[in-house]
């Protein structure tokens, strides 16, 4: 008959379907197995990754070091988030001696207490960090330029590595990355004479640094470490109030909030508004002030 096609079943019979129709195959061969193994698999490692969170057996301690298969993975997921994220990265023209200077100064202010430097060993809270800072003098060999930058300007998480790109102006963050690939080349002889030629002042800002996100803001300022706050992710701490409701209120330490500008001028200089406040001077920048209070006013 026109228009009509037979398939055979398994009992020998034959049955007619609409011409140009495909008869519907369930797949049960070796790829779907696969599929099935690969499932069981991951259900069972993912069980058994609940279990030992919830067990506590995985020893979080400082004092010993990662299983061998942790480490690895660590390491190799490290560097290949930093090449990713390094592909962003437009780097400027070649380093000048003056720029040298001040990464060298920066370097020293900030850096050698967790890493050391030729000639200076770190700092003794920095040897009991887990992961151990590197020493960067082979940093030079591991990075790119790129790479290096993106390290120092945005940090990496748990691992101590604090992000500088809301502390120092980008053309520090560049010095820094140019002088640790120098670093390679330098005797502690050549770092004494150095560190006694360049004034302690190179480091200092010479232009504005970057407002950061509002989010980052309350977690780059440590507001998280006393406070909770909506919509940031951060740890269960009681130390300062609960900065939900914001909107609500009509005092701020005691004093009339009539507005954002008074809790952006609270949040800048607590100090200068109440004298004595147990809440420290942050060096919030006026622009980050008055971001991150005027988040914490808007309507939820």
């Amino acid at each position: 008959m026109k228009g009509r096609t037979e398939d055979s079943t398994d009992d020998g019979t034959r049955t007619r379907r609409p011409a140009g129709t495909r008869q519907s195959r369930v797949c049960t061969g070796p790829i779907s197995r696969r599929i099935a193994a690969g499932l069981v698999f991951a259900g069972l490692a993912g069980g058994l990754a609940a279990f030992l969170v919830d067990a506590g057996l995985y020893d979080v301690s400082a004092t010993r070091q990662h299983l061998r298969p942790t480490f690895f993975l660590l390491e190799a997921g490290l560097h290949a988030s930093v090449r990713r994220h390094a592909r962003a990265v437009n780097a400027p023209g070649a380093s000048t001696p003056a720029s040298l200077d001040q990464g060298m100064r920066c370097f020293l202010d900030h850096c050698s207490q967790c890493h050391g430097a030729p000639g200076i060993a770190p700092e003794p809270f920095a040897r009991g960090l887990l992961p151990l800072p590197a020493s960067l003098v082979q940093a030079a060999d591991d990075w790119s330029r790129e790479e290096l930058y993106w390290i120092v300007t945005h940090g990496l998480k748990m691992t101590g590595m604090p992000a500088w790109r809301y502390r120092l102006e980008e053309e520090a963050l560049w010095a820094v990355t140019d002088f640790l690939r120098t670093l390679p080349g330098v005797t502690a002889e050549r770092l004494r004479e150095w560190r006694e030629a360049v004034p302690e002042s190179a480091c200092e800002s010479r232009a504005t640094r970057p407002e950061a996100p509002v989010r980052a803001a309350f977690t780059q300022y440590a507001c998280t470490s006393c406070h909770r706050i909506p919509g940031v992710v951060g740890p269960d701490v009681h130390v300062g109030p609960s900065l939900d409701g914001m909107r609500d209120r009509r005092y701020v330490a005691g004093m009339p909030m009539r507005g954002p500008g008074d809790l952006a001028r609270w949040i800048e200089r607590p100090s200068a508004v109440r004298p004595g406040t147990l809440m420290p001077d942050l060096g919030v920048t006026p622009g980050d002030a008055r971001a991150m209070a005027d988040y914490l006013l808007a309507p939820r």
